[in-house]
């Protein structure tokens, strides 16, 4: 509880994490806040049946608050006008910069706030919020302060007042010229307590390893400042699983 957990992914796609963290978090009995940037619902309902969770029924019961950006950046950018007639009472749409109005992300911390508040007779065991992908705000025009600013507030509501848990998936590429997205994944290396880094092979493709994965726990920033460890798997992903094994034990190169 109360940790803060990178997933980062570089030459290969890590969605695979995601969808693990938020079928397990769901299976744990914990209460979810997912901020979806990336894909539709439709794509998380679909890849979450197959590990055996349904969303659409986490939804109705409560237990999953489920924030769709593919859909809400066309409500916001087209469809203005129709949300200040039929919300003037409520509270600003959670990704109301993209409309130039405001230039902080308030509103969408807001959101997380307010979604995964403590209600007087629920037993949820956990709070959880999970974001994917993150860098997706930077190119939505929000700025790494910003960005960085959310996540700061967003640890101190959820990681230290409600001792609940943060999971955000970032891309990242070392050879890119995107100078913010590469300032805003290293910011969040340096205040994270887990870092789990998939890697493409620096081999090329391989159709029985697809990647490698650096689970790095940062110890340093516990008391005693002890080293931080690195473990480092290769593995493949399948229809409802993946496969780990160490480097050069794949059973199609044994």
């Amino acid at each position: 509880q109360g940790k803060f957990t990178l997933l980062r992914d570089t030459r290969t796609d890590g969605s695979f994490l995601v969808h693990h963290f938020l079928s397990f978090y769901l299976r744990a009995g914990c209460k979810v806040c997912f901020v979806a940037l990336l894909q539709s619902f439709s794509h998380y309902n679909i890849v979450a049946q197959k590990l055996g969770v349904n969303l659409t029924a986490a939804k109705e019961r409560g237990q999953l608050v489920f924030l769709e950006g593919l859909g809400s950046c066309l409500d916001v950018m087209f469809g203005e006008e129709e949300l200040e007639e039929g919300q003037e009472a409520k509270q600003p749409h959670p990704l109301q910069f993209i409309s130039g109005t405001v230039s902080d992300l308030r509103a969408l911390f807001n959101f997380v706030r307010t979604a995964l508040a403590p209600v007087d007779g629920d037993a949820w065991q956990g709070r959880v919020l999970l974001l994917d992908e993150l860098g997706v705000l930077l190119s939505l025009g929000a700025t790494p302060v910003a960005v960085l600013d959310f996540v700061h507030y967003c640890r101190v509501a959820v990681c230290s007042r409600l001792q609940g848990n943060i999971v955000v998936l970032t891309h990242s590429d070392e050879d890119s010229e995107d100078e913010e997205n590469e300032l805003l994944v290293t910011s969040l290396c340096h205040h994270s307590d887990l870092i789990l880094w998939a890697e493409g092979l620096a081999t090329g493709f391989c159709k029985d390893v697809h990647g490698q994965l650096k689970i790095i726990r940062r110890r340093s920033l516990q008391p005693g400042g002890e080293q931080d460890t690195l473990q480092l798997y290769q593995y493949k992903i399948q229809e409802r699983n993946v496969t780990f094994f160490a480097r050069g034990m794949s059973a199609a190169v044994l």
